[in-house]
């Protein structure tokens, strides 16, 4: 009995875990704080979904709006973005791959903060060098599904609901 527990156990706890590519210890610093703090040079794990991809001559940089991460350091779905952030890698990834919404988890280096644009908008955005990347597969869309088929309890119709559900009742004499 205690075996299938120690494997249950083991089993489980390889659920949760940050996959190899970005795992390591890092400063639970969110990209705001940076600004406020001058966390320059410190080694941090970010995520978030894309908004922009840039392709240089020797760099790739990636616009992020951040997200909170949870247990396996994967951007939450929610609306609770930490303001956004630039990461750059010195290589190419390729912006058909790399596109618009996709969640990456980046691991890094603070470097100094770059000035920009949101629209109109001033914008200061914390930055980091990318020494790991991580993209994460697609989420499955579960809004193109079908509903399910709820039945009213007690019986199953494979016409319900239908035109002809009426006969259902008064064949079978509920409303007596």
């Amino acid at each position: 009995m205690l075996r299938w527990i120690v494997l249950i156990v083991v089993l489980l706890s390889g659920c949760a875990s940050i996959p190899q590519p970005i795992s390591g210890n890092v400063a639970a610093i969110s990209p705001q704080q940076t600004l406020q703090e001058g966390a320059v040079g410190n080694r941090v794990r970010w995520g978030g979904e894309i908004v922009k991809v840039t392709v240089n001559k020797e760099d790739t940089c990636f616009e992020l709006l951040a997200k909170p991460l949870d247990r396996s350091a994967r951007p939450l779905r929610s609306d609770n973005a930490e303001g956004r952030f630039i990461a750059c890698a010195p290589q190419f990834f390729d912006p058909a791959v790399y596109t618009k919404g996709r969640e990456i988890t980046v691991m890094g280096t603070v470097i100094e903060p770059v000035s920009g644009k949101i629209g109109e908008y001033d914008y200061r955005y914390p930055q980091v060098t990318i020494e790991r990347l991580y993209l994460w597969p697609e989420r499955p869309d579960f809004s193109t599904m079908p509903p399910p088929n709820y039945y009213p309890y007690g019986f199953y119709d494979p016409f319900w609901p239908s035109p002809f559900m009426h006969r259902h009742f008064l064949m079978h004499r509920h409303f007596r």
